[in-house]
């Protein structure tokens, strides 16, 4: 035993607090409002006051769904290229109230501009081609553009654009032409 401890300060742990929990979650990363109570109710189970624990983080400020979206959606935008289909489904899948989805997705997208972020993506995409061009390899370009939730004939136009993208065989309709 080292000395100047004593063991007799030891005291037993407190039994967990759903408010204490909450702010170690928050402290961690931003939740939804649903996500957070999602989170609580794992920890804590329905009958715990998790309403009441909300209801004083949202009066704290430290949880808004408005704010969570717009920064969320903002972030995903500007640094993980996403097109708007894709943001707003992550904004949905982190349990954003569905009110607050469309005006977060209308500031994100006024920051940015999605053309530009198709591009960027697509420039991206491009390096990772070897030659020869194939269908098959512009119909799987086309297809992970969808997944990064840019629209159909956004991705149609610039792939057209792009002369090292030209099939010899002809033009191209569908992803899977």
């Amino acid at each position: 035993m080292q000395e100047g401890r004593s063991t007799s300060s030891k005291s037993k742990p407190s039994p967990p607090d759903p408010f204490s929990a909450a702010i170690r979650l928050l402290a961690r990363r931003s939740y939804s409002v649903a996500g957070l109570r999602q989170a609580l109710e794992r920890k804590f189970g329905e009958d715990a006051p998790i309403d009441a624990v909300l209801a004083r983080l949202r009066q704290l400020g430290y949880l808004d769904d408005r704010k969570f979206a717009s920064q969320f959606a903002s972030s995903l935008a500007r640094n993980r290229t996403y097109g708007r289909h894709r943001v707003k489904h992550e904004l949905k899948a982190k349990l954003v109230d569905h009110r607050y989805i469309d005006d977060a997705l209308d500031q994100a997208y006024d920051e940015v501009n999605e053309q530009q972020l198709l591009e960027k993506a697509l420039e991206r995409k491009l390096r990772s081609i070897r030659p020869p061009v194939t269908t098959r390899k512009v119909s799987s370009l086309c297809h992970s553009l969808m997944r990064q939730g840019f629209p159909f004939e956004a991705i149609m136009k610039a792939v057209r654009a792009r002369p090292e993208l030209r099939h010899p065989a002809g033009d191209m309709d569908s992803p899977d032409s």
